[in-house]
């Protein structure tokens, strides 16, 4: 089945910084429909027709819309198997991948944006993260087990989380222990997430002029 290009909603200096990675890290190519949160084009009518929750990233591709971060890596990473970067159904990191993928929307980012605000947690029964000493536990015994998420295997999912950590540590609002700091570098360390960093500050200078 012949696929078309995808289209990559992005805006600099965004969580979207990751999907870019990830298209880089897959080989693919991919058209960038560069969006600016500042002058508040993703609440325009234009991008609200494609995404009503006016986030980014999205993926357009083969006339489906794919957004939600998470859902973003998972649906790459298997439509463009080449690469290697998502477990087949039938591996046994397969529920390990999709737990760690999952993980990130579900426990991180809500505990990260409670923990930013400076709130306190729901109560354990309705929270859905428990507390932030859960959330950062699990993910530091994880990664302390290296060099990456699943072990020896590199994957989408540390895409995902190495630019997420890269990004938090750098703003102070997760800690930039040993064990988090190395895996951060790991992944930075990578030709395609190196690509994607420069091709997003040749955008910036180019936006900046």
């Amino acid at each position: 089945m012949t696929s078309s290009r995808p289209t990559f909603f992005h805006a600099l200096q965004s969580r979207s910084t990751g999907a870019h990675a990830l298209l880089e890290e897959l080989g693919v190519d991919y058209d960038v429909h560069l969006l600016d949160l500042q002058a508040g084009t993703q609440r325009q009518p234009e991008y609200l027709a494609i995404n009503p929750m006016g986030k980014v990233p999205a993926i357009l591709h083969d006339g489906a819309l794919v957004a939600e971060q998470p859902a973003v890596f998972i649906y790459l990473a298997d439509r463009f198997p080449a690469a290697g970067l998502a477990p087949a159904l039938d591996d046994p990191l397969r529920g390990p991948y999709l737990r760690w993928m999952v993980f990130y929307g579900s426990c991180f980012e809500p505990a990260l944006i409670d923990r930013s605000m400076k709130r306190d947690p729901p109560p354990s029964r309705q929270s859905p993260y428990g507390s932030w000493d859960d959330v950062f536990n699990a993910l530091s015994g994880q990664l302390a087990q290296g060099p990456w998420l699943l072990g020896e295997r590199f994957t989408a999912v540390d895409v995902l989380w190495g630019i997420a950590l890269g990004w938090t540590t750098q703003f102070g609002l997760v800690p930039a222990t040993p064990t988090i700091r190395a895996y951060i570098d790991r992944v930075a360390a990578r030709p395609a997430v190196q690509r994607a960093a420069a091709k997003d500050a040749e955008l910036l200078a180019a936006k900046q002029d």
